[in-house]
């Protein structure tokens, strides 16, 4: 029987369906709670499973319990590379320009002076994101050099990874997004998330409005591209339907994927531990 670690931090909607779908194919599971786990690095690790799925909420948990399982030659979906890329929004850019994946226009700097130098080259509206951070928390709309500034200046006084400025032009899209799901190279479905009123972020988690979306050609191949530029095993995509063609903006490590159950009805767990049964036996 295949043994599946699963590492968590928080039991949420997709964590309980993952577990349920295990159960149902005869897949024994181990759930580890990140918050309650320790190791001790100078012994050697016992009792390991087959593999694990790395579910942590929080990208440091997420990337440090990854290195460590994958220095005692553990297999970690996904891996220890892929969320330290897919946790920072920068490296995720960096990655998919190097495989050709469009995305927005996008600069970084390090000081307010010259992000206002970037606002200049790249325009009015433009978004402000954390490099690190979920959900949409942080991300500001500089819509002219007055608000901007203002903004800019308030970034100066928290933590020092806000003292990265990473900047994309606002892209002109419909009021939506679309998150689709790749698993093991495979595109499965996506959802098209709505803006929700007086907003103009879509993610579900702010009260975005989920509907199920075709997945045309397009779609299909700018996604599994992604996944492969970041190495993604079992990742989430986000895109937004530019002018030009769809434009990614992110890749989920840990992705969230209830709604995607609940408008498409696809079962997603199942594709998830049949892959994950198939990945630790090789």
């Amino acid at each position: 029987m295949v043994s599946i670690g699963v590492i968590y931090d928080f039991i949420r909607p997709e964590e309980k369906m993952l577990i349920n779908e295990a159960r149902n194919q005869g897949v024994e599971v181990k759930l580890i709670d990140a918050k309650n786990i320790y190791f001790n690095i100078s012994n050697s690790l016992k009792n390991l499973e087959d593999i694990y799925l790395q579910r942590c909420v929080s990208y440091f948990r997420s990337i440090h319990i990854t290195y460590l399982l994958e220095s005692f030659k553990c297999t970690v979906i996904n891996s220890f590379n892929t969320a330290l890329v897919c946790g920072n929004k920068l490296f995720t850019t960096i990655s998919l320009l190097k495989h050709g994946v469009p995305v927005p226009k996008t600069a970084i700097s390090f000081s307010k002076s010259s992000a206002l130098k970037v606002l200049d080259e790249i325009g009015y509206p433009s978004i402000l994101k954390p490099v690190i951070g979920s959900w949409g928390r942080l991300i500001a709309p500089l819509n002219d050099p007055e608000s901007s500034l203002a903004i800019l200046e308030s970034r100066e006084y928290l933590h020092p990874i806000y003292h990265l400025y990473y900047i994309q032009e606002r892209v002109e899209r419909p009021p939506r997004d679309i998150r689709s799901l790749v698993v093991d190279g495979q595109f499965i479905c996506a959802i098209y998330r709505y803006q929700p009123p007086l907003d103009w972020r879509t993610n579900t988690a702010r009260g975005g409005r989920a509907e199920p979306c075709p997945g045309v050609d397009e779609l299909i191949d700018v996604s599994v591209r992604a996944a492969e530029a970041v190495n993604g095993e079992i990742v989430g995509v986000d895109c937004m339907e530019s002018r030009d063609g769809l434009v990614v903006h992110e890749v989920n490590n840990t992705v969230e994927f209830k709604n995607m159950v609940r408008v498409t009805g696809v079962n997603i767990p199942s594709a998830i531990i049949s892959y994950l049964k198939r990945r630790a036996k090789k």
